[in-house]
């Protein structure tokens, strides 16, 4: 009797478990994974994974997003050690051909226009290596026409140029990009956390293919995450210590 008795608690007793890890799966862990997918990737489904070219060519891949406004996006990244890209005119033409060729500093060297949501770049931020630009981490912003939780939200282009030569596909100078563009979207992720403007980091899976050629000819491959940046809301030299 005693042993009947004990199977049965144990029964019991196991039912219960099961009965609450249904309870948690089914009305906490499983709603909460679906309105994470659903946050964003229903958000996102109409948004491009490739910028675009001004001739309609594949441009480079998308692999950052930041949520903030334009001005805390720019103060994120000056603060995190970026300069702003000048436009392109005929005058930064030349200037970036010149130091490029004679090796001279140029922090605020132009950079080409690639298109995303039908237009180009509206913010565009580079970070030298060496002593000219030919070599160069650099990073392109599209804003959204939507927000993201009632604040604006910048989709961006991070690459890194490493060389200067002839394009492979048109044969026009340009600058090459690295293949790993995952490093270049963890190195602006890694800074802006340093500087104390990343309040809030997330990952969305599948956003990119995991390899392509960009307008230029230049290979590229990632793991196909997309980083979503949440910024601080107060400029972390107004926070109190």
């Amino acid at each position: 009797m005693e042993i009947k008795v004990l199977v049965r608690h144990k029964r019991f007793r196991l039912a219960l478990i099961i009965l609450l890890i249904w309870a948690v799966a089914s009305y906490l862990l499983l709603p909460w994974l679906w309105k994470e997918y659903f946050r964003h990737y229903s958000k996102f489904a109409g948004v491009s994974s490739i910028t675009q070219t001004a001739d309609g060519h594949p441009g480079d891949p998308i692999n950052i997003a930041i949520i903030g406004t334009e001005e805390q996006l720019i103060r994120a990244m000056t603060a995190a050690g970026w300069f702003p890209a000048d436009p392109i005119t005929f005058g930064t033409s030349v200037r970036i051909a010149v130091d490029s060729v004679f090796r001279k500093p140029d922090d605020n060297a132009p950079v080409s226009n690639l298109f995303l949501f039908g237009r180009k770049q509206d913010l565009a931020f580079e970070q030298p290596v060496g002593d000219s630009p030919r070599q160069r981490h650099h990073v392109r912003f599209w804003m959204w026409a939507r927000q993201e939780e009632g604040h604006p939200l910048w989709f961006g282009s991070a690459t890194f140029d490493d060389s200067v030569g002839l394009s492979y596909t048109t044969g026009q100078v340009t600058h090459h990009i690295g293949p790993d563009v995952d490093a270049e979207r963890d190195l602006i992720s890694a800074q802006l956390q340093k500087a104390g403007w990343e309040q809030q980091i997330s990952f969305m899976q599948k956003f990119q293919q995991p390899n392509g050629l960009n307008g230029g000819g230049d290979p590229w491959r990632s793991d196909g995450r997309l980083a979503i940046l949440y910024l601080m809301q107060n400029p972390p030299a107004s926070r109190s210590p």
